[in-house]
């Protein structure tokens, strides 16, 4: 034995002596704690002990410490070392033999390290209070402890074997169940069974109960039970317990043979062109087992085979040199001594002339000639698992690619979490890892396959933490929420929609793995509260006692709010147990739920405010599922539905139902509430009847504005051709830079709309918010442009006589026709950004169910209102004089004036809007849609005919730029704020005067 320099510390036990001993003394049993002091020589070690005869040597226990500087200790220890007497009455004695039990050495680090010498061990109680120099699993038998500083103890002799551990056979059948039964005569305590595999970490996996594996115990007996085990389960079992004092261990080492869905084979068939493709390659793969396989393929003429490894598998490749001249079957035989040869076919069918093929074809992956009605397939790319296969059609068309390849990172995620929900690992340590893992392995996600990869590791993560009342740390759920927010922006038509093909159900395993995670927060981490754009959280902690109703809040669009009344949560408060409430928020998840409806709601289309809230209870580790809960989606609607998803509908797919749950409707002050008499694992949203869209007013929409757009063009180039001719004078320059500004103001704002649907919708797509504010304002600055040339022509109408200032009157135009729409936009803004009532859901504008749309909606109504009186104030003004004295022509010619002036006012003070109020209503029918879809979309067509074409300065200067020729006087000239006629002789004073100035 070597030994280093520093001082050893040996300690010694089990000492045969020579001599007439007073009584015998015996082995110390595993009672007898480590570091106790020794029996004393002479002491009796039980009653009754009859004399041993003079020449008998006793073993007797005692405990020294000898410290040696050099290698010379064995030799010390050779001679015999004579002992003194007990007492004066006994005879001496001889040490003639020595038995070591423990080495120590101590280390640089100050730290003595104690290592048992075989047939030695330390006992339990040592263990417990001291760390092992290497680490080990829990329960694991200790040969060596740390000691800081020494401290007196050995390592003691240890007893039989207090047990068995037996098993029908080493080689287990794939799918069949494994039975361990452990069987002792002694009582043990903190029994538990590990499995060391091959593969994966060396570090011995904790088994517990799961979905594979069970564990019963008796007086004497306990049973390890594993169900439909594979190669994954194959490896070393241990018992680890503790009996008499000591940590045992037994072993016992099960084999699991492969099956034939374990090997994979890429093809597992081909056909093939032998003019264009003379050779191929076949390849088998089995995961690594310790069996010991011998891979081989047959026919084996005419080609190579070599063998290459993964991190995951080792693979046997045939290289065919010669393509066969008919079908052939090849077979990959993989034998292991023992066992039953494995034998797996792949078909190898050759193309002949005449056959239907598809042709080749390297859009994505290169695909060869392949024969009608068989399947092409090819290998992944680097880091993905899987195969991608693609049809040939009866007809030589290929179909579509379908792709398994699924990355490596988050395939191995999924099968870690699986084996921890059978039984393999501790979760209170693997979740947390999972969870963090996960959160990185999202970048990753790039096909359905992917995606379905991510969903079943949450899903299974979720059950291992229901079925073992696992609790997760603040860091945990954050990785969670993390994820699920990445997941719930992936793109819904590339993954989404594809992943659901395959799992309807994906959707609705999303919301129940995170309802789930999320209500298993530990109880001193509350209370906890986390947003992000897709995910809010909140939790809260209730004491014993629920003084008042539980209440919570998001700040979402629209906003949310819910509450527990203190009735339903009193029945749940008791001594010792605490309540937690858990309020989850998940944004877009109900678009990508199945659009399932219990039968009650019947077959109608639905819309949904995308916002689902689930609300879960625990109390003393239990869930509750009874309760009243009060929620308000702020919507004023009062043809809702409150409904929750139910995940048993629909074969597991899950659906809406709104059993247990009632409309609250509105009032003048509140809004729509939902009622539910339900908790646990609740998720509730508002899902609404939609009137199916109109396919003709979205057409009459688009054309209108388009032709709008078109329209106020062709007016600015008109005014760029005759702008200088039509403002000669104050009058008319203030007129028709006025109209000018609602040229450009319209123009901006319809090229703004129909541009807005190209953009993502979303508080959070700074493009869709800009497009919504410039439209509001855009708007606004039309209409109170409009005000002022209705406030002009009222001034004219009123003060015939009165000079206008250009210059003043100019500015306050401005002021009125930009910087006031600037403060409502402004003001909508700050207002309602931050509560989450600014957008509109999936739309570019605002929100019709807050307040913002007020914003725009009120002046407007306001502008049209003040419009619709000037409007009337220059009807009278045209009609007094004419119809009350004057022949029949003239007040013909005057009802003709009327008729004109309306056409030309009514678009330029955009008195069409007034025709939304009857849109609002809820039971009108569609022609209101129809007249005000046609006139406001078309309002730019008609400031373009009436506003300016049809003024008489403007047709004058068209003529004379294009034709050279001098218009006709008019009787009457109308235009935006001219409106005047000729007059009987009486009257034309007053009236030339009042021409000359709006002229």
């Amino acid at each position: 034995m070597a030994c280093s320099a520093a001082p050893v510390l040996l300690l010694a036990m089990t000492l045969p002596l020579v001599g007439p001993p007073v009584a015998r003394a015996s082995q110390p049993g595993p009672s007898q704690a480590a570091g106790e002091s020794a029996q004393q020589l002479g002491q009796e070690s039980r009653a009754g002990a009859a004399p041993s005869s003079p020449a008998e040597s006793a073993l007797v226990s005692v405990y020294a410490q000898l410290d040696f500087a050099d290698e010379s200790w064995s030799a010390a220890l050779s001679r015999a070392l004579p002992l003194p007497p007990a007492s004066a009455s006994t005879s001496p004695r001889t040490l003639t033999g020595l038995s070591l039990t423990t080495e120590c050495n101590v280390k640089p680090d100050g730290f003595t390290y104690c290592a048992c010498l075989p047939g030695y061990q330390w006992n339990a109680s040592m263990c417990s209070r001291h760390q092992p120099c290497q680490p080990l699993h829990s329960h694991q038998p200790c040969g060596c402890l740390v000691f800081s500083p020494p401290e007196a103890g050995y390592c003691q002799l240890l007893p039989p074997v207090p047990g068995t551990l037996s098993l029908s056979t080493w080689l287990q059948a794939p799918d069949s169940t494994l039975n361990l039964t452990f069987l002792t005569s002694q009582e043990t305590t903190n029994l538990s069974w590990f499995l060391r595999r091959r593969t994966g970490s060396p570090r011995p996996i904790l088994l517990q109960p799961g979905s594979h594996v069970s564990l019963m115990s008796s007086q004497g007996q306990a049973v390890l039970s594993i169900t439909n085990i594979s190669h994954e389960w194959e490896g070393e079992y241990m018992c680890c317990f503790e009996a008499q004092g000591f940590r045992w261990e037994l072993h016992q080492v099960v084999r699991v043979p492969l099956k034939a869905t374990d090997v994979a084979r890429l093809p597992d068939q081909l056909s093939i062109s032998c003019a264009t493709s003379p050779g191929f390659q076949l390849s088998c793969c089995i995961p690594y087992t310790p069996l010991g396989y011998v891979a081989s393929w047959s026919p084996a003429e005419g080609s190579e085979a070599s063998l290459f490894n993964t991190p995951s598998d080792q693979c046997l490749v045939l290289t065919i040199r010669h393509c066969p001249a008919a079908d052939t079957t090849y077979t990959c035989d993989l034998q292991s001594p023992g066992l039953t040869p494995l034998r797996v076919p792949v078909s190898v069918t050759i193309i002949q002339d005449g056959d239907t093929t598809c042709p080749k074809d390297s859009s994505a992956v290169a695909w060869n000639v392949t024969k009608a009605g068989h399947v092409a397939q090819a290998s992944c790319p680097v880091n993905k698992t899987g195969t991608v296969k693609r049809t040939c059609g009866p007809d030589g068309v290929w179909g579509p690619i379908h792709s398994s390849c699924t990355d490596t990172g988050l395939l191995a995620l999924l099968q870690r979490t699986q084996l921890l929900w059978a039984g393999q690992g501790q979760p209170a340590e693997e979740v947390p890892q999972i969870l963090a893992q996960l959160l990185e392995q999202t970048v990753a996600v790039s096909s359905p396959s992917d995606l379905l990869a991510l969903l079943g590791t949450m899903t299974f993560l979720a059950k291992v933490v229901a079925d073992t009342r696992t609790q997760l740390h603040q860091s945990d759920l954050e990785a969670l929420l993390k994820t699920t927010d990445k997941v719930l922006d992936m793109d819904p038509s590339s993954l989404w929609t594809l992943a659901q093909v395959q799992t309807p159900s994906a959707g609705s395993d999303l919301l129940l793995a995170v309802e789930t995670l999320a209500g298993n927060l530990y109880p001193q981490d509350h209370p906890f509260s986390f947003s992000l754009p897709n995910v809010q959280l909140q939790t809260q902690l209730l004491g014993p006692t629920v003084p008042t109703d539980y209440r919570v809040s998001f700040s979402t669009q629209p906003p949310l709010w819910a509450q527990i009344p203190r009735r339903s949560l009193a029945p749940l408060v008791t001594s010792n147990s605490n309540i937690t409430v858990t309020s989850l928020v998940l944004r877009k998840l109900d678009h990508l739920l199945p659009s399932n409806y219990e039968q009650g709601l019947g077959d109608s289309l639905y819309a949904t405010p995308g916002l689902v809230l689930s609300i879960s209870i625990m109390a003393g580790g239990q869930a509750f599922n009874q309760g009243e809960v009060i929620m308000d989606f702020g919507d004023r609607d009062n043809t809702l539905h409150c409904v929750f998803w139910d995940h048993h509908l629909f074969q597991g797919n899950g659906g809406w139902s709104d059993g247990g749950c009632q409309v609250q409707a509105a009032n003048a002050s509140s809004t729509t509430k939902c009622i539910c008499q339900h908790l646990t694992a609740f998720s509730i949203l508002m899902s609404r009847r939609t009137v199916p869209e109109n396919p003709t007013l979205e057409v009459l929409s688009r054309v209108g504005l388009g032709a709008s757009v078109l329209a106020l063009l062709v007016c600015l180039c008109v005014y760029r051709l005759v702008w200088r001719v039509v403002v000669r004078n104050k009058v008319a320059y203030l007129r028709h830079a006025a109209l000018l500004n609602v040229v450009l103001c319209l123009l901006a704002a319809d090229t703004c709309f129909l541009g807005a649907p190209l953009l993502p919708p979303g508080p959070q797509s700074p493009l869709c918010l800009a497009a919504a504010f410039l439209c509001h304002f855009l708007y606004l600055a039309t209409f109170f442009w409009m005000l002022a040339q209705a406030l002009m022509l009222a001034h004219q109408l009123l003060f015939v006589f009165h000079q206008l200032s250009k210059r003043r009157v100019l500015s306050l135009m401005v002021v009125l026709g930009y910087l006031c729409p600037m403060g409502f936009a402004g003001v909508a803004l700050g207002l309602y950004l931050p509560r989450g009532q600014y957008l509109g859901e999936g739309a570019c504008w605002l929100d019709g169910k807050g307040g913002a749309l007020y914003t725009f909606v009120g002046p407007v109504l306001a502008i049209v209102g003040l419009n619709g009186l000037v409007l009337a104030m220059a009807m009278l003004k045209l009609l007094r004089p004419s119809l009350s004295e004057g022949p029949q022509v003239e007040k013909q010619q005057a009802l003709l004036g009327v008729i004109k002036a309306l056409l030309v006012l009514t678009p330029i003070f955009g008195l069409t809007w007034g025709l939304g109020l009857a849109t609002l209503l809820e039971e009108v029918s569609i022609v209101p849609h129809y007249i005000f879809t046609i006139l406001n979309t078309s309002q730019g067509v008609f400031i373009l005919l009436f506003g300016c074409l049809m003024d008489r300065k403007v047709r004058e200067a068209l003529l004379k730029r294009f034709c050279g020729a001098q218009a006709p006087n008019s009787t009457i000239s109308l235009a935006t704020n001219e409106t005047h006629i000729l007059e009987p002789s009486k009257r034309r004073s007053e009236n030339v005067s009042y021409e000359e100035r709006m002229t």
